[in-house]
């Protein structure tokens, strides 16, 4: 069914056994207490599951290239130790993995850090000291000794990491590169940085060690490096002694989405394609392939020889073996939604998954079969019930799960038809499908009673009903006007050409986008060609860096959206996503307006005072969005019968829609029971 994927790939020294890499991710488990053991596990886990090969997140080739102070580095050989245990574990399971070896240069959350040029970066607070011509040399000497530690660590091969705007892309690109002397001025001289690196370490390893060279292929950032000079470089690296090379997507610093869930599957499949050919080595393709479907169509289609899904392996371990299988639609799909990886990571927090709180947490968190079988009723069909149900179905109970309206699903049925959102749709046949695999017992269209429940002779039940939205108190909030965010996204009822949001959480920002498309065209976020149009890439490479001005498609409507508070929109949604939001509203010329104090609303419009000044809206509709509350009443009478019973999710704490929340507790909570 994915011959292509699932076939060898021969390396001359050794042979993976498919197409797949398990791409790199900062995880912060070689920080934390215990953390090699529980990266061992980790790693383990995905070797098992049958991935072709494994690289490791970034690891620095010295203290002034690590990510912060602490973070992980290789360059003594006490260091070697804790990385074998990660070694021999894959190994175990027949797995092959590669270090990457990362040097974040200005990119630093320190003061050691350097860089080709002393040029602070926007993203990182320290600005970097300027590298002299003995401190290039000592860097490129410490890329070959951290290869060579890895090798005796027991590791396959590495990846040089030389994309993504971090210290060797700096050296590339004229943007950070402005040195005068033999490390600056024309190409050739800035891509020597790279070459030496490549070569020192092939000279280190031998002949018989994969070299994996991330290349940025698309820099997405003015000054970036030309086709052109993509394909120089490619040619160099192969000659300098790479084994693979992988492709790198955007700067962290860009200002184009390339790794989030509005970002087309396989959508930058395109960048690696133009440079198969032009080099006799494997080429990887990379970025938002996430199901075994999108990764066979990305190699029948010649973009490349093998694929990079990093994510996906956060999501399900056994991606790989369930495509072998036959079983796909077993495996649970990353929704590139970022909360609990890449937002974990900024925040200096351990990586996990939202639909797989079991990610990174291998050693903490298992669905063992159950001792003694029990009868377990689960009260509500969104994320928090369902993952109820999953995990409880696995470890071998008999549960019964209950849900008021005609699907399972919860807030998840609103969240995939937002525009960028449609990922979330694969959670729920996930779900639908686990659920049927363990025999969970599904009543649709059934408003359990608690009568019902005491009836049942359950020996536990799980209170999953999730939230209501919160009603207005405001005058006129009872006005034909006037609908909820489920009036809309899921009861579809219309709304006019005009409209106000009331509140600019996350749901707020979802509804703006949400009535910023127009529903009768498909959104960018399913179609290569309108999001790189839309973002302002562009596909014809005519300048470095591949940048053009961004064409979005009008917004259908004129849309406000409102805050009582002062300052930033937004300033709460995710830390790798929040910009992606406001870029996009931004684009689609939505109205943010805070400082705004609810009046009333009326035939006239939606009464408001801003900055103390009266403003009537002259809005067609007010769409609430103004946050929920827990439905928790069925757990307090269940709890006054003295039955067992457990309240999870939106129901409990419903402060904002936490599906990462209400996942985590749910299989915290039913891997016990």
């Amino acid at each position: 069914m994915y011959d292509k994927l699932l076939s060898p790939l021969d390396l001359g020294f050794t042979t993976l056994k498919n197409r797949v890499l398990m791409g790199s991710m900062h995880t912060m488990l070689e920080e934390a207490k215990h953390g090699f053991e529980r990266a061992a596990a980790y790693y383990a886990e995905r070797a098992k599951g049958q991935v072709g090969l494994i690289v490791t997140g970034g690891i620095a080739p010295n203290p002034e290239g690590s990510v912060a102070p602490g973070a992980a580095k290789l360059d003594s050989p006490k260091e070697v130790e804790e990385h074998r245990l990660i070694t021999e574990a894959v190994h175990k399971e027949g797995g092959k993995i590669c270090m990457q070896i990362l040097h974040t240069g200005r990119y630093a959350y320190h003061p050691m850090a350097v860089a080709p040029s002393p040029l602070k970066a926007p993203i990182a607070p320290f600005p970097p000291k300027e590298l002299d011509a003995a401190g290039i040399e000592k860097q490129i000497q410490d890329f070959a000794t951290c290869a060579a530690l890895a090798q005796e660590a027991g590791y396959d091969g590495v990846e040089i990491m030389g994309s993504e705007g971090y210290l060797i892309n700096q050296f590339i690109a004229k943007k950070t590169n402005k040195r005068t002397d033999e490390w600056g001025g024309d190409y050739e001289n800035r891509i020597q940085f790279p070459i030496n690196i490549v070569k020192r370490v092939r000279e280190k390893v031998g002949p018989n060690f994969i070299i994996i060279y991330r290349l940025s292929m698309l820099d997405l950032v003015d000054e970036g490096s030309t086709w052109d000079e993509v394909v120089i470089l490619a040619k160099e690296i192969e000659k300098a002694g790479a084994t693979i090379i992988n492709t790198g997507i955007g700067w962290h610093e860009a200002r184009v989405p390339t790794i989030g869930t509005v970002v087309p599957r396989g959508g930058f499949a395109w960048v690696t394609k133009r440079l198969m050919g032009e080099v006799n080595i494997p080429l990887i393709a990379t970025n938002r392939i996430n199901t075994p479907e999108i990764a066979e169509q990305v190699l029948q289609e010649g973009c490349s020889d093998m694929v990079s899904m990093a994510r996906p392996f956060l999501a399900d371990a056994f991606f790989v073996q369930k495509a072998i299988d036959g079983k796909s639609e077993e495996i649970n799909t990353c929704i590139a939604c970022n909360q609990a990886c890449l937002d974990h990571t900024f925040q200096g927090k351990l990586t996990s998954c939202l639909v797989n709180p079991r990610a990174c947490h291998e050693t903490k968190l298992n669905f063992t079969p159950a001792t003694q079988k029990k009868k377990i009723a689960v009260v509500g069909a969104g994320p928090a019930g369902l993952a109820s149900a999953t995990v409880l179905g696995e470890r071998g109970h008999a549960v019964d799960i209950f849900e008021a309206e005609s699907e399972i699903g919860g807030q998840f049925n609103m969240a995939k038809v937002i525009p960028g959102k449609e990922e979330y749709a694969e959670t729920i046949r996930y779900y639908d499908v686990m659920m049927k695999k363990y025999g969970v017992n599904v009543h649709l269209n059934h408003r359990v009673t608690t009568e019902e429940l005491a009836a049942g002779n359950y020996d536990e039940i799980i209170i999953a009903t999730g939230v209501t939205p919160r009603k207005v108190t405001f005058e006129g909030a009872d006005h034909p006007k006037v609908l909820d965010y489920v009036d809309v996204l899921y009861r579809n009822k219309p709304v006019g050409n005009k409209v106000a949001i009331v509140g600019a959480g996350g749901i707020g920002f979802d509804m703006a986008e949400f009535l910023a498309h127009n529903p009768e065209e498909a959104s960018p976020s399913v179609n290569t060609a309108e999001y790189m149009k839309e973002w302002g890439v562009d596909m014809a490479y005519s300048k470095g860096g591949a940048l053009m001005e961004a064409q979005p498609a009008p917004s259908p409507r004129e849309i406000y959206l409102l805050k009582r508070s002062s300052g930033k929109h937004g300033k709460n949604l995710g830390k790798t996503t929040g910009w992606i939001h406001r870029s996009s509203l931004k684009m689609k010329e939505v109205k943010m307006m805070g400082n705004v104090e609810y009046q009333k609303i009326d035939d006239d419009g939606f009464h408001i005072i801003r900055d103390g000044n009266p403003v009537v809206l002259d809005v067609d509709h007010v769409v609430v969005c103004a946050g929920q509350e827990p439905l928790r009443e069925m757990y307090e009478e269940l709890q006054a019968k003295g039955l067992n019973v457990h309240l999870i999710g939106g129901a409990n704490v419903a402060a904002e829609l936490d599906a990462k929340k209400a996942i985590n507790e749910a299989s915290y909570l039913c891997a016990e029971l």
